[in-house]
């Protein structure tokens, strides 16, 4: 008999003892178990799959995959606010050496399969969800993972973790664990559809290890933390490199999941001090493959001998991942852009399409909506079902969001942008700025001068930003670009110390609860947030909690299309540009599965070494 059909019929005596303080409520909660879930419709594969398509069951096992990152860090915890955590950790989902609840495929636009649980229970109405634990998952000193880890874990991110954990899991009322292997989360309301997946990503941790008075959750670490995953953190630089290496008693390496996936022996990541020493570092085979994410490096850094006699392979492979937003981000938290029109006007100044022909041969794409190279994006005017969603704030919302397409500012690329420095003129003068003796423009009434900086760790960028440091100056602003370290910058951002940066707001192609650590008011004024520019819209606010009470997947599209819309006529950022593409580059030793992921080229986990 098993599990389910005991816990349906009762608990055997030793279990009812256990759990007697459980309220009978939570005993009534089952549902048919199943071995995945889709956030609409069906799941692409099967209780009985043998592996995801993007992976190759044959790939050898073996070899060191080197990989190089730019910046620094001083952490291996990455689910606090405090330092800045090494790579191959990551604070959500599965990392090298974390696992979840279940696994996310990268070939669907929101499914999960089970990991950690086996199964998963979930009622039609969504009202709550129940996970089984695999018997047979363990940490990596022996120990079962328990629903107690589970329970821990949730509470304790919730508590101490980084602000994002309140804003993603915020609609959960209670989390039990009804026996050793069974977890229950009961939710605050019924149309949170998106909330079971995303509980399943929650990255489990063991309370054995971290409970403990030798440790402090809130406090950062050097020490090699116990996990379950693939593999093992080994060896650690700090701020130099960090090692994984494969956890030969790994539970998990039979699961038809996990097929054709970590199949490097060890994985090295070697910090580099900036991203031209690390493109050296790389065409000199210090490390295995590189996704270049500069144009002009692409076109002009990669005439070398390793890639002229063939060691080094350059793909460029298309991809359907959503974009997300890059651009330059306000800080609405400064008074010098409290005002929309200083916002609208300052996109003037920047001329993309000099830029893009001088910087990346014309490859990028402007970007104009937050969601990009997605099915989520607004365009034309809002007509249909999108538009009676936005009509239900038509009192609070401006004119131009019914009557206005939005597209950044075009110039004919010639480097002369007069008449876009015209038209910013005018916006300022009219919003009341003036030039002063000197010839910067100053409020007329408040005396507030046009003046800011513009802060990023990344100095590549700095020759996308002078020449609109240049043009505002021709309209009587002044700015100046400071490229920080990452440490600085990671801490500037987590205490909103800047007044515009450079920000990518990557996106899937299935929003919801992560919508509000980006937008939601309440989290405009928690330090750690995702909430960089500091927006307070109760319109937003309102679309949020539509998009994650999504009925259905058409009705997603219209909702995600009316925020994107309501977003864009706020003028928040000054949107930069999108590639729809991986660029990779790789030594020969390394191969990857024919078919790949449209999300992802997931290097570390389906690719192999063929000289092992």
């Amino acid at each position: 008999m098993t599990y389910m059909k005991l816990y349906a019929w009762g608990f055997a005596l030793f279990t009812l003892v256990i759990f007697t303080s459980l309220p009978s409520f939570a005993q009534e909660m089952t549902a048919t178990p199943r071995h995945g879930v889709a956030m609409h419709g069906d799941v692409k594969y099967g209780p009985d799959f043998a592996h995801f398509d993007y992976a190759n069951p044959e790939a050898p096992k073996g070899g060191t995959l080197k990989l190089g990152t730019v910046g620094s860090f001083d952490s291996l915890h990455p689910f606090i606010i405090k330092g800045s955590s090494a790579a191959g950790l990551s604070f959500l989902g599965n990392s090298h050496l974390y696992e979840s609840l279940m696994e996310q495929s990268y070939d669907e636009p929101f499914s999960m399969y089970g990991l950690l649980a086996e199964s998963i229970e979930l009622p039609e109405d969504r009202s709550w969800v129940a996970f089984n634990l695999r018997p047979e998952a363990t940490w990596h000193d022996g120990k079962p993972i328990t629903s107690e880890d589970v329970v821990w874990t949730f509470n304790t991110l919730l508590e101490k973790g980084t602000p994002f954990y309140k804003a993603y899991y915020g609609d959960v009322k209670e989390v039990k664990a009804t026996s050793e292997t069974r977890i229950l989360f009961t939710f605050n309301n019924t149309t949170n559809a998106e909330l079971p997946l995303i509980i399943s990503q929650i990255p489990v941790l063991p309370k054995h290890y971290w409970d403990t008075k030798e440790r402090d959750f809130g406090k950062t670490t050097l020490e090699p933390p116990l996990g379950s995953g693939p593999y093992k953190i080994t060896d650690v630089s700090p701020g130099r490199s960090v090692t994984y290496t494969r956890a030969e008693n790994w539970w998990g390496k039979d699961l038809p999941l996990n097929s054709g996936r970590y199949n490097f022996d060890q994985i090295q990541y070697d910090y580099y001090r900036d991203d031209n020493v690390a493109l050296e570092a790389f065409l000199s085979g210090e490390f295995d493959v590189r996704e270049e994410n500069t144009a002009k490096l692409w076109q002009t850094a990669y005439d070398a001998t390793p890639v002229n006699d063939g060691r080094i392979v350059k793909e460029t492979i298309e991809n359907g991942r959503p974009s997300g937003m890059q651009a330059f981000a306000y800080n609405l938290r400064r008074p010098i852009f409290q005002d929309i029109a200083v916002r609208k006007a300052l996109a003037y100044a920047f001329d993309f399409e000099w830029s893009n022909k001088q910087f990346a041969f014309g490859s990028y794409k402007r970007t104009d909506s937050y969601f990009e190279n997605s099915e989520l994006a607004s365009s034309r005017l809002p007509e249909g079902r999108e538009l009676e969603i936005l009509e239900q704030f038509k009192d609070q919302l401006p004119e131009r969001v019914f009557t206005e397409t939005y597209h950044p500012p075009v110039t004919d690329g010639s480097g002369n942008a007069r008449t876009n420095l015209r038209k910013a003129a005018q916006i300022l003068d009219k919003a009341g700025y003036k030039l002063n003796a000197d010839g910067v423009r100053t409020h007329e009434e408040t005396g507030q001068e046009l003046r800011f900086e513009i802060v990023y760790s990344n100095p590549v960028f700095e020759r996308w930003t002078l020449p609109f440091i240049r043009n505002l100056k021709r309209i009587g602003v002044i700015a100046n670009f400071r490229a920080v370290d990452s440490a600085q910058y990671q801490n500037r951002m987590n205490s909103f110390d800047y007044d515009m940066t450079i920000l990518s707001l990557p996106q899937s192609s299935s929003p919801g609860n992560e919508q509000r650590d980006y937008w939601l008011s309440s989290n405009a004024d928690i330090e750690g947030s995702r909430n960089y520019m500091g927006i307070k819209d109760p319109v937003i606010d309102q679309l949020i909690a539509m998009i994650i009470d999504a009925p259905s997947r058409e009705e997603l599209v219209h909702r995600t299309r009316a925020l994107d819309r309501v977003l864009l006529s706020g003028y928040y950022v000054i949107p930069q540009w999108h590639f729809n593409k991986w660029r990779l580059a790789y030594w020969t030793k390394l191969e990857h599965p024919d078919t790949l992921s449209p999300l992802s080229p997931n290097i570390t986990s389906t690719w192999w070494n063929k000289n092992k």
